[in-house]
């Protein structure tokens, strides 16, 4: 890296400077978001085609590793002004910017997000919000101290299918809530270790750019870009990780559950360098008013590990590959992921009629509050998305200490009873990556 870049990471994108230590954000004056992507492939061509159909948001600059990614860009964006290196494009656009989407690999979510967010831009970001307990409670401080309208990419957390099963759970549909079941059949783990080799970096590829803040290491083909990084202990976060805040996301609303007390893994167990298939984890949270005891276990599981049978005996053809069971005093509700929630059983719950609301958009709600109108977008960092990733990034880290029972202290970001778990709770930097407030 040279040493512009470098001074850049130690002084500009953490906003030491008094250049681009702007304080908190405002709305958009003019109504109109000028725009920058990071990321412009896979999930991030999603966000950004999505964000773009506003009327509201204008796209002036994107970032990416890939030049072939970048070139697809030109075609379609000709005015767009194209970066390699997020960095230079911060330190060379901010003043030109109100907002900005993150849609990188995990572990490059929370340096680019903070040091968006501490020049006073809103930041969409994708889920995991950051791949490190620190750094996700970083972000959701951070957001709430700069004052600027967040989201995080859990898109079906606005859908009316999700917000239907919150509104079921918290009207007593099934009564009280004894015990939760969450689950994904995605498999973003390898039991097998990467290999050990050095292939030639693709033409266009800034390998250096993609490791970012890990560690130096050879590019191995199809071990890392574009897709397989998700089961890369350095990069993502495992199925739980990328499915995670998805399916807890019912859960975390309806019930109001935020840092359980305790979690233990009891499922697969992550290599030397990647995530596990086959995870199986069992939260302890505090109860509410919500729920039917004191505590309530939510148990998640991945892969070819599914829920108890009797939930496949009860729902037949209806039980989803992804979903959650929800245990209630008076009945039980199913809710498939991305599908509408169903009552069981179902002749005592015949006569259901589901309620109605007004529909929301995840995109749109996060552009209309940037721009200064009275929405709150469901997923912000601070109040939803921070402790919901918190949640999820906990088992993640449990898979690490298999049937151990981690008792979480979330006021301190510490582990009572493992100072082994302590030492997964934040990650170092590469040298010459710091972003002040999260490295």
């Amino acid at each position: 890296m040279n040493k512009s870049r470098r001074a850049f990471v130690k002084a500009s994108a953490v906003a030491g400077l008094p250049l681009f230590n702007i304080g908190t954000a405002g709305a958009s004056p003019n109504g109109m978001l000028n725009h920058a992507s990071f990321g412009v492939t896979g999930m991030a061509n999603r966000d950004l085609k999505t964000l773009v159909r506003s009327d509201h948001l204008k796209l002036v600059a994107v970032a990416d590793v890939d030049e072939t990614a970048l070139a697809t860009v030109r075609e379609e964006f000709p005015d767009v002004r194209v970066y390699k290196d997020w960095r230079v494009l911060l330190e060379k656009e901010h003043k030109n910017l109100d907002s900005v989407n993150v849609s990188t690999p995990d572990h490059m979510h929370a340096p680019i997000g903070v040091s968006a967010m501490n020049l006073g831009l809103h930041v969409y970001g994708q889920k995991p919000l950051a791949q490190t307990l620190y750094e996700t409670r970083r972000m959701a401080e951070i957001a709430k101290e700069k004052g600027v309208v967040t989201q995080m990419g859990t898109q079906l957390t606005s859908s009316t299918y999700e917000r239907l099963a919150v509104k079921m759970i918290q009207d007593g549909v099934i009564g009280k809530v004894k015990e939760v079941h969450i689950f994904s059949n995605k498999t973003w783990g390898d039991p097998q270790p990467l290999p050990d080799r050095s292939d030639p970096v693709p033409a266009g590829l800034d390998w250096d750019l993609w490791c970012g803040i890990a560690a130096e290491r050879p590019y191995i083909k199809g071990g890392y870009h574009p897709k397989t990084w998700r089961k890369r202990l350095d990069f993502g976060t495992g199925t739980l990780g990328d499915m995670g805040c998805h399916i807890y996301s019912p859960m975390f609303a309806a019930l109001g559950l935020r840092a359980p007390l305790a979690v233990k893994s009891v499922g697969a167990v992550p290599n030397e360098t990647n995530w596990a298939i086959d995870e199986k984890l069992e939260y302890v949270f505090p109860g509410n008013r919500y729920t039917a005891g004191k505590t309530v276990k939510a148990t998640w599981c991945d892969g070819s590990v599914r829920p108890p049978r009797e939930f496949v005996e009860m729902f037949g053809e209806k039980m989803p590959r992804q979903g959650g069971v929800y245990i209630g005093t008076d009945g039980i509700l199913l809710v498939p992921h991305g599908g509408l929630p169903v009552p069981y059983p179902r002749e005592k719950f015949a006569d259901y009629r589901y309620p109605k609301f007004p529909a929301r958009d995840h995109y749109k709600d996060f552009i209309a509050a940037a721009c200064g109108e009275n929405v709150k977008p469901l997923a912000d960092f601070h109040d939803y998305g921070g402790p919901l990733t918190e949640t999820v990034l906990l088992g993640s880290l449990a898979t690490r200490f298999p049937d151990e029972r981690l008792e979480w202290d979330a006021a301190n970001l510490r582990f009572i009873n493992s100072s082994a778990a302590n030492a997964f709770v934040r990650r170092e930097y590469r040298e010459g990556w710091e972003v002040e407030g999260v490295s």
